[in-house]
């Protein structure tokens, strides 16, 4: 063999990172997420074709490939869990209307501006308004940006300096990540003073505990688990009137009763039964953004947001305006979830079954139960209906464009549909075809 016949380095044909650059594809790319992610991606895809993994001719498209997602990280996701609320998914996905909100107020935007008379207005004040309207037995509310932060302002405004917090042991929860109650409770400089045992608490335990050095009294719903058998719980009812403000930190966010949730505690019923305060999350079961929800009277809540840690946990424009819109605007997601009918999604799931088997995908529509999740309704089962695909797929669509989390059971992959709207069945069934090839 001659010199001549020796076939060229194929990574020769690498195309120089500025001739990449200079294309009006990637151009426009650079516009639009920034040079230097750009050049990035184009540095990943030569290096990908010096590999061999792709031909240099295609050092371009892998590139626009690699920055599909924008100039964020974060991908979307099909949630096909079975869980309504997941909490590595984001929570609560917000409504078209809330999306909407968050792009007009994304520029400048009147967040804190009496347009009226072009001085400053009250911060977040239509947010404020639609809570109220929301809940009309609360005299006054006020938001931070989660209820973590709800409740470390209630405790470091009212009980700082050595001040005692009265609840009971079986309430000092853990939830996710190992972050404890106790924990935040005495980071604000509070005491705690736990009473009764952990699963059984009376009234008498409240009251013998109550002294001068007592804030206040903490109610805490324990949103995540569920303690049975042999259990005493005080009611806030019955805590109401006990001398000192009774704060309850209901967690889930649900504002009104819900049939389907005759356990879960809600903002209306809690104020009515007598608490002074209500701490409520604002991206479970109300269906918004994160925040922290403060409900109550108005000489309280006013004490609250003119404290200090007020303005250190106080929300942006873009939470005001998805907030606002969540509570004026139609069904969120969550609860167009929550109320859908069983036998809609068992249809829905043989359509889908049916529409990959007849392209060869072994694919069965099933019963299947769902949670609410997100620290909500602990033990309720929502009846369900998934589409069943080999164990493979799980991580096959996990990869997907789009992206899509499902759950295995029995040794197979369910597509769980009670948290996905039906306009994201065609999405889901073009997720299943593009990967079926690889299982």
């Amino acid at each position: 063999m001659t010199g001549t016949d020796v076939p060229a380095d194929p990574r020769r044909r690498v195309p120089r990172t500025d001739h990449v650059l200079a294309r009006p594809d990637v151009s426009a790319a650079v516009e639009r997420i920034g040079r230097d992610r750009v050049k990035r991606a184009v540095h990943g895809a030569q290096e990908r074709a010096r590999r061999g993994e792709i031909v240099p001719e295609d050092v371009p498209a892998a590139a626009l490939a690699a920055l599909s997602g924008g100039s964020a990280t974060i991908t979307p996701v099909l949630n096909a869990s079975g869980v309504l609320l997941h909490t590595n998914l984001g929570r609560a996905p917000l409504s078209t209307s809330a999306r909407d909100a968050v792009a007009r107020a994304s520029g400048t935007c009147d967040v804190e501006l009496d347009m009226a008379t072009g001085t400053r207005g009250r911060r977040g004040a239509a947010a404020v308004d639609a809570l109220l309207e929301a809940v009309p037995n609360a005299a006054a509310a006020h938001v931070v940006n989660n209820n973590a932060a709800a409740v470390a302002l209630v405790a470091t405004a009212l009980a700082s300096g050595g001040r005692e917090i009265v609840v009971s042991a079986g309430e000092l929860v853990e939830i996710g990540d190992g972050f404890r109650l106790p924990d935040l409770l005495q980071s604000t400089g509070a005491r705690l003073r736990p009473v009764g045992t952990t699963n059984r608490t009376h009234l008498r335990d409240y009251t013998d505990a109550i002294g001068p050095d007592t804030a206040f009294v903490l109610k805490v719903h324990p949103s995540n688990f569920v303690v049975s058998g042999f259990t005493s719980e005080v009611d806030v009812a019955d805590l109401a009137g006990i001398g000192v403000p009774v704060v309850a930190d209901i967690g889930s966010g649900l504002l009104a009763p819900h049939p389907l949730l005759p356990d879960e505690p809600d903002v209306a019923s809690t104020l009515a039964a007598g608490a002074d305060l209500v701490t409520a999350s604002g991206d479970k079961l109300l269906g918004g953004p994160q925040a922290g929800l403060l409900f109550g009277g108005a000489e309280l809540v006013t004490r609250l947001r003119r404290h200090p840690l007020a303005r250190a946990l106080r929300v942006d424009k873009l939470t005001l305006a998805a907030l606002e819109a969540t509570l004026v605007g139609p069904p969120t997601p969550v609860r167009a979830a929550l109320d859908t009918d069983p036998a809609e999604l068992v249809a829905r799931a043989e359509r889908l079954a049916a529409r990959l088997a007849d392209d060869g995908v072994d694919a069965r529509a099933v019963p299947t139960v769902a949670t609410v999740g997100g620290g909500g309704a602990p033990g309720v089962e929502l009846d369900s209906a998934a589409v069943s695909l080999p164990e493979p797929f799980a991580a096959a669509l996990r990869g997907a464009d789009p992206a899509v989390l499902g759950r295995l059971a029995g040794g197979r992959c369910l597509l769980d549909l009670r948290a996905l709207p039906p306009e994201a069945d065609d999405e889901l069934a073009a997720a299943v075809h593009a990967v079926a090839p690889e299982i």
